[in-house]
């Protein structure tokens, strides 16, 4: 019995453990290895691992076999997201005249990829609603789907809660998402594959809209760690099939989610601690997460730890003049700032240099030349709400009637030709 309970008492060195956000140089060294499983052969299950060969079943078991099991599981109602009730109808009264008498108005009878190929986001939502519950006039009044085709109702249900949050109505997404209750659950799982039934795309917005809906940014938090657990041992099963494309996939998912972690810790006002876990992110090689890093620390008010994150332009060059430029306007050196955002444009032909450009001669005193920068943009078929913000600003401060100017510009806006980057625009991206 003594022996006996020393065995119960021995202990071992507590072993290496990582985060579900890290990546491992060696995925298959991962603690979750959904490899090893698959691997193993019928006699090889885990109840007759280590017995060797199985031995011959009996005549009598022989005679008489097991009877097959269903290789199709039942089909799963999802009903529930096909009522009309669940959706609330989207108002066009914030919506300026000249995008209601525009010619660029989207037909009723155009299709949902249409509508999102062409920026309709409004109209791309309001189409995903009649194709779900069979409403509306045209080819949307078409029969809805059926309750166990899940891969058309959630993808239906995805586009219409991304383009909710498209049109500045995140709010009203995160009411309806509500309807999904818990996309964690074993009712979205495949009982035969294992697979989620669900885009991985609607998991990750869920995990958002979940946690605005219910007013506690830690649930999001929660949310992303555990689809980050799931992306490491979806990792570690690519590089076990030596899956490349899979591998990258995975890995870009991973690093997407831990940059997700530090914007829900921004929102808990936890800046502190979205900086210690930015910190902790490895950085993919493409300067994104020093950005990130740099960008935060300037949230905080921190310009020289913002420095440092991309010291010298390390990575892309462009990358560390931004982030010089970006401190020299938080250390109010605009002009300096100026000439570094000069530089830039000559590198990057964005819209953020641009936009930024026009705040620096502006506070230099340029006001007609950062409106002639912001003009410009908007006749190169950028239509931002920052650009849109900035330019109606500039233009309350070069007259005493601003709404002419501004009426003006959402007509220039409503004639131009749409792109996948959203046309039609609200009275707020107006001041109106």
């Amino acid at each position: 019995m003594a022996a006996r309970a020393d065995v119960k008492t021995a202990t071992r060195p507590r072993s290496s453990t990582k985060g579900p956000l890290d990546v491992d140089d060696n995925p298959l060294m991962s603690p979750v290895s959904a490899s090893s499983a698959a691997r193993l052969t019928p006699s090889q299950s885990p109840s007759r691992a280590g017995r060797g060969p199985a031995s011959p079943l009996p005549r009598s078991q022989a005679a008489s076999p097991a009877p097959p099991r269903a290789a199709v599981a039942p089909p799963k109602d999802f009903s529930y997201l096909l009522r009309p009730e669940v959706y609330h109808p989207l108002t066009s009264l914030t919506v300026p005249a000249a995008f209601h008498n525009s010619p660029h108005q989207p037909s009723p009878d155009a299709s949902i990829e249409d509508l999102l190929a062409r920026g309709h986001f409004r109209a791309a939502a309001i189409a995903a609603t009649h194709a779900l519950t069979g409403t509306g006039t045209g080819t949307a009044a078409a029969s809805p789907p059926d309750p166990s085709d899940h891969g058309r109702i959630l993808g239906l249900l995805y586009t219409r809660l991304a383009c909710l949050t498209l049109v500045d109505a995140t709010a009203l997404a995160a009411q309806e998402a509500r309807a999904l209750e818990d996309l964690g659950s074993a009712y979205y799982t495949d009982e035969v594959t294992g697979a989620h039934l669900a885009p991985w795309e609607l998991r990750v917005l869920h995990v958002r809209l979940q946690s605005i809906g219910f007013g506690d940014p830690r649930r999001s938090v929660m949310g992303y760690y555990d689809l980050a657990r799931e992306a490491r041992a979806s990792l570690a099963a690519a590089a076990a099939r030596h899956d490349n494309s899979a591998r990258e996939l995975w890995r870009g998912r991973l690093g997407e989610l831990g940059v997700r972690v530090a914007g829900a810790l921004v929102e808990m006002d936890d800046l502190a601690g979205a900086a210690a876990h930015l910190a902790s992110l490895r950085d993919a090689g493409d300067g994104r997460m020093a950005m990130a890093r740099a960008l935060l620390w300037l949230h905080l008010g921190d310009v020289a730890a913002a420095r440092r994150c991309v010291p010298g332009g390390e990575g892309e060059a462009a990358h560390g003049k931004i982030v010089a430029a970006l401190c020299d306007m938080a250390d109010g050196e605009y002009a300096s700032a100026l000439e570094g955002w000069k530089e830039v444009k000559e590198e990057v032909d964005d819209e953020m240099v641009g936009v930024n450009m026009a705040v620096c001669l502006l506070y230099v005193g340029r006001l007609e030349e950062g409106r002639k920068v912001l003009e410009e943009l908007v006749a190169a078929g950028y239509s931002s709400h920052t650009l849109l913000f900035n330019l109606t600003t500039v233009y309350e401060l070069c007259t005493d009637r601003p709404k002419t100017l501004k009426m003006d510009l959402a007509q220039k806006l409503a004639d131009m030709e749409p792109t996948n980057k959203g046309w039609e625009k609200t009275n707020a991206d107006f001041k109106l």
